[in-house]
This record gives C-alpha cells, sequence and structure tokens, in this order.
C-alpha cells in the first residue's frame, strides 16, 4: 500500500503574518499622527486680542453747575448692548482729549468694572438731568471690583484716569454733548 503524502496548509500561516504586518501598520501610523511634529506649537495659540482704534462720534462738554464751559473732549458713543458691554476693554492707549460715552435708555442705578480694561479710568456717571452724580476717579485696571453709581445715571463718560481732577470736574457739574 502506498501513502500519500500530505503537505501541511501554509496558508493559515501566511494570513496571521500579514493580519498581523496590517495591525502594527495601523498602530504605527496612529502612534506617529499623534506625536506633534517641530513645526507644529505644542499649545493652542490664543486668539489675539482685538485692536480699536478712536471713532470720533460725539463730542462731550463738562460745565459748572452754572453753565460755564470748564473743557471739551471727543466721544465716542456706547448706545447699543453690545458697545455698553465691550466698552473700553482691551484699548491700549487713549489721549486725554478723548472718551466714551455709555448712553442708557432709562436713568437707574449702574455699575461697572474693569474687567479687560487695560487703561486706569475715571468714571463719570451723569442722571437724566445731565448732572454729575458720582465719580470713581483711577480704577483699578483689569479689577471685577464694581463701581457703582450710588445715585440712578443714565449716562457714563471714561476717560482717563486723573482726567477729573487736571480738570476740576466734580458731582454737580453738568454735562452736555453733541
Amino acid at each position: 500500500m502506498s501513502r500519500k503524502k500530505t503537505r501541511p496548509e501554509t496558508t493559515g500561516g501566511k494570513n496571521k503574518y500579514f493580519v498581523t504586518g496590517i495591525i502594527v501598520i495601523v498602530i504605527a501610523a496612529v502612534i506617529f499622527m499623534l506625536i506633534p511634529r517641530k513645526d507644529q506649537p505644542l499649545e493652542t495659540p490664543v486668539p489675539e486680542t482685538p485692536k480699536y482704534e478712536f471713532k470720533k462720534e460725539g463730542i462731550v462738554i463738562f460745565a459748572s453747575p452754572d453753565g460755564n464751559s470748564k473743557i471739551r473732549i471727543d466721544v465716542e458713543i456706547a448706545d447699543t448692548e453690545y458697545e455698553r458691554t465691550l466698552g473700553l476693554m482691551y484699548r491700549t492707549g487713549m489721549t486725554e482729549m478723548q472718551g466714551m460715552l455709555f448712553v442708557f435708555p432709562l436713568e437707574q442705578p449702574l455699575s461697572f468694572w474693569m474687567k479687560n480694561t487695560i487703561m486706569p479710568l475715571d468714571m463719570i456717571y451723569i442722571n437724566s438731568k445731565r448732572e454729575i452724580v458720582k465719580i470713581h476717579k483711577n480704577t483699578t485696571p483689569y479689577s471685577e471690583q464694581s463701581y457703582p453709581s450710588v445715585e440712578p445715571a443714565q449716562y457714563v463718560v471714561e476717560v482717563l484716569a486723573g482726567f477729573s481732577d487736571r480738570h476740576n470736574i466734580q458731582a454737580g457739574d453738568k454735562v452736555f454733548w453733541q
């Protein structure tokens, strides 16, 4: 009787090596994609702070209680919710003769803060009769401290810190704008 020689099946072994090779290549590709390259930053870049240029939209005149003019400045006007919320945040500079006039729809107790505001300011609160009711002088940049109007106000003018003292602006003075 003769025996037939049988060959062992080798396709199973070849498939095993093929599948193992594919798995190794996939793992290597995943690891390669996760490793940061030298030309890529390791951290997500922080978005740049917006740049703002002063845009004259009106004039504010400070006057004594009897109406004698003390000084006039150019102002930007913040009369929308967005403009009032943004205010002078992120501004890097302003001249002595510039400021921002905030206009609110109603006279009410108001309060501002200095979050994201780079420059120290004087905050001048004005009632519906256009009389200064409160001045917060030399406010602290970036502070989340509340600077309240104390009395109801409808308008606020923000100017560089020290402006009120340099120009003798005080509570009871009148403020006009155009």
